[in-house]
């Protein structure tokens, strides 16, 4: 392989491609199908993209279109689309050759978000130890659940609790069920489990290996774990709180349930807009002040080097502390006693300019060749691109244009802007100079 290629911001991105363009084949396949010949391209291609990149988009009924087959090479595309590809490769490779050479140490580190060499190891064997854990005792509560509240088959039990159980940690959004967890809204053994895998499977590796660590030391945190933690509480708060502030009374959605029920429908929306994907709720029928909130708590997403989507939080908040900073005119940006390097600050607003812009494009392209409302067009963008998964019910009337635009979305998103920008950038090099400095007048 030429070097140029084995460049970590080049071979992730290629790596994501390959799972693609095998998932597409296997997902054509006469077999992966429940009825009768094989599926068609472009809804191979966009369910093999929605798994790979976890999302959740559909534009087939996942239970009733796909065969056994089909819905376990979805299974196996989104497992491994959410522990990253290149991770998972070098788990195996670890597994086997028990060392990591420093090639493939820089490609995981890449690819985790890992901020030190010598931490790749570590986190790599929590990644392993942490995915097996979470899905298994989140398949064996919801196996249990199925077969004794709802009277399935133990096989049709096992089955549904293990897809969930994948697709809840890592945050693909995928269900076995039509009405994805709707015929659920009430029930806190389902919901719960799954909420609670997802927000796991959002907040980070690198979070969870600090905390394990230190579990009763906040002060010996990183920074990133505390923003991340910080982050994802307030936000969670936030958004369950607009949840039932807007939609208390709303027939089509929380109005029917009881006090207790509203509040784990409203939490379990504001935790999968995140990007767990999942839908208690009929998110055609939610408010438009409703879909509001969702746009930002979509477009920011869960912890970096997780299987969630979005900015990330710790994006979002480093831009926020850049705000705070400017205002109050101080010459640092600082976060809980730490200052924050200008190199983050400019990789922040370059991840939150370049995703606004993918947002706005695809978004002006939804509505030049479709009929859709800008409600609707953006609401698709941004849960495609942000790897949400959640949509108004308008995916499968798409076009092909339309479509094809999520496809392009989806993978942006879940390989990232800056990776992708790199990757596409000629090679970097140093000026031996500086330009003359002069202030522009902004604002």
């Amino acid at each position: 392989m030429p070097r140029t290629l084995q460049h970590p911001a080049r071979l992730v991105p290629l790596t994501f491609l390959l799972a693609i363009v095998v998932g597409t084949a296997l997902l054509m396949l006469p077999a992966a199908r429940a009825g009768e010949g094989s599926a068609p391209f472009l809804t191979a291609l966009f369910t093999a993209t929605s798994a790979a990149c976890v999302t959740g988009l559909v534009i087939v009924d996942t239970p009733t279109y796909w065969s056994g087959l089909g819905q376990g090479v979805i299974l196996a595309l989104f497992q491994v689309g959410g522990l990253g590809i290149m991770t998972g490769a070098t788990l195996l490779g670890l597994l086997v050759a028990r060392r990591l050479r420093l090639s493939t140490r820089l490609i995981a580190q890449a690819e985790t978000r890992t901020l030190g060499l010598g931490d790749v190891v570590g986190v790599l064997r929590l990644v392993l130890s942490v995915t097996v854990g979470v899905e298994l005792v989140t398949a064996a509560v919801l196996t249990l659940r199925l077969r004794y509240a709802y009277g399935e088959a133990w096989a049709d039990a096992v089955w549904n609790g293990v897809f969930l159980s994948v697709a809840s940690f890592s945050n693909a959004g995928f269900s076995t069920y039509s009405d994805n967890l709707v015929s659920f809204a009430a029930d806190p053994f389902i919901l719960g489990p799954i909420m609670l895998g997802v927000i796991l499977g959002g907040i980070g590796f690198p979070v969870l290996r600090d905390i394990r660590r230190n579990p009763r030391r906040s002060d010996r945190w990183s920074l990133h774990t505390k923003l991340t933690l910080f982050g994802t509480a307030l936000l969670l708060l936030c958004g369950t709180a607009a949840t039932l502030l807007y939609e208390w009374t709303n027939q089509a959605t929380l109005g029917p349930l009881g006090p207790g029920e509203k509040l784990l429908g409203a939490m379990f929306h504001s935790a999968m807009t995140r990007s767990g994907g999942f839908n208690a709720l009929d998110i055609g029928q939610l408010h438009p002040e409703t879909l509001a909130v969702s746009y930002v708590l979509m477009m920011i997403g869960g912890g970096s080097a997780s299987t969630a989507g979005g900015i990330k939080v710790t994006t979002f908040l480093v831009l926020g502390f850049v705000v705070w900073a400017e205002i109050r005119s101080e010459p640092d940006v600082t976060a809980f006693g730490r200052r924050i390097s200008r190199e983050v600050q400019r990789e922040a607003l370059t991840i939150a300019l370049l995703a606004v812009g993918f947002v706005g494009m695809g978004t002006l392209v939804l509505l030049t060749v479709t009929d859709l409302s800008l409600d609707d067009a953006l609401f698709e963008t941004v849960s495609a691109f942000a790897t949400v998964g959640l949509s108004t019910g308008i995916t499968a009337d798409l076009p092909v244009a339309g479509q094809v635009v999520l496809v392009v979305l989806m993978f942006l998103g879940r390989v990232g802007t800056i990776t992708v920008a790199t990757g596409l950038a000629l090679r970097s090099r140093l000026r031996p100079y500086r330009y003359p400095e002069e202030r522009p007048i902004v604002g």
